[in-house]
């Protein structure tokens, strides 16, 4: 089975190098015509130009595809909106969104400043709020969209030093979350790409340049095109990095009920290991499943009968 995207509209954010890059790139290479957007800032954030997205541009021109550059700064939700609408005016909707755009400000927690934190949690998690706002009600009329979030491992698991980025990235996953559910109905499929791969965010972190060598970003964007494709998945985690890919899922253990006499702290510490017993464990899709799962431990356990 062959993906293509002939007639379909994507906008790519932080598309003037890196990943975004190679997915504009492989977008347009299979047929798509591409926003690419780019701030044209530094790896912090700061500055801002239109020639790394021009490039990019140029390069899908070359190649006999469709495309425009944009600068919109993905934090102003008015220069989102107009970005949008300039897309949707010029080929009449949009298909695909793909929120990659991104900076780094690593430091410590107790070094961190609140601006850099914030400024951080803006570009990612609000950068993805503000483009996914855009071009939400288009796509719920169009009946059809496609939606990826970029997390990180480092908001999966954790990293030392990036509490800011860490921080935004786990939000995203919630975001999408509840996104997949809202969307569903009106054909809108939400995910999420987790990728690891040699671009200017990893320089500094992996100075190992045989690593460097396999972590390709063509290589997550094969992950990348699989989670915007007509048959992609919905409420997925896909981990991406050197070839090598992975499903990451948030799972609930089933847990242990205490009656009312025993529901008091020193007996859920001295429970932990029966908590944490992984049999049985499951991934819940809503935040009312596990209400749900609560309520009946406790009903069972009190013979009350449930309507």
């Amino acid at each position: 089975m062959s993906i293509a995207f002939e007639g379909q509209v994507a906008i790519v954010t932080g598309a003037g190098n890196g990943l975004g890059r190679s997915h504009a790139l492989e977008l347009a290479r299979r047929g798509a015509k591409v926003v690419v957007n780019d701030l044209g800032g530094t790896r912090d954030g700061s500055g801002a130009s239109l020639t790394a997205a021009e490039t990019v541009v140029e390069e899908i021109r070359a190649a006999g595809g469709e495309a425009i550059a944009n600068g919109a700064n993905v934090t102003n939700y008015a220069e989102v909106e107009a970005m949008v609408r300039a897309a949707a005016e010029r080929w009449g909707r949009v298909d695909i969104l793909v929120n990659n755009a991104g900076i780094l400000r690593d430091k410590s927690f107790a070094k961190v400043s609140v601006t850099d934190f914030r400024l951080v949690v803006d570009v990612h998690l609000m950068g993805a709020v503000n483009c996914t706002k855009a071009v939400w009600e288009l796509m719920r009329e169009q009946r059809y969209g496609r939606i990826v979030m970029t997390t990180s491992s480092s908001g999966l698991y954790g990293n030392f030093g990036q509490s800011n980025y860490g921080a935004a990235k786990t939000a995203l996953v919630g975001f999408m979350n509840t996104l997949c559910l809202e969307g569903e109905k009106y054909g809108i499929k939400v995910n999420c790409l987790s990728p690891t791969a040699a671009t200017r965010m990893t320089e500094d972190i992996i100075p190992d340049k045989s690593v460097l060598d396999l972590m390709t970003p063509e290589s997550v964007t094969a992950g990348l095109v699989a989670l915007v494709a007509e048959d992609a998945p919905n409420r997925f985690i896909l981990c991406a990095g050197a070839g090598a890919y992975a499903k990451a899922r948030i799972v609930e253990t089933e847990g242990i009920y205490l009656t009312p006499e025993q529901q008091t702290a020193e007996n859920v510490l001295a429970n932990l290991d029966a908590i944490s017993d992984e049999r049985d464990q499951q991934e819940l899709v809503g935040g009312l499943n596990q209400t749900l799962k609560f309520v009946q431990k406790a009903a069972a356990s009190m013979g009350v009968k449930l309507g």
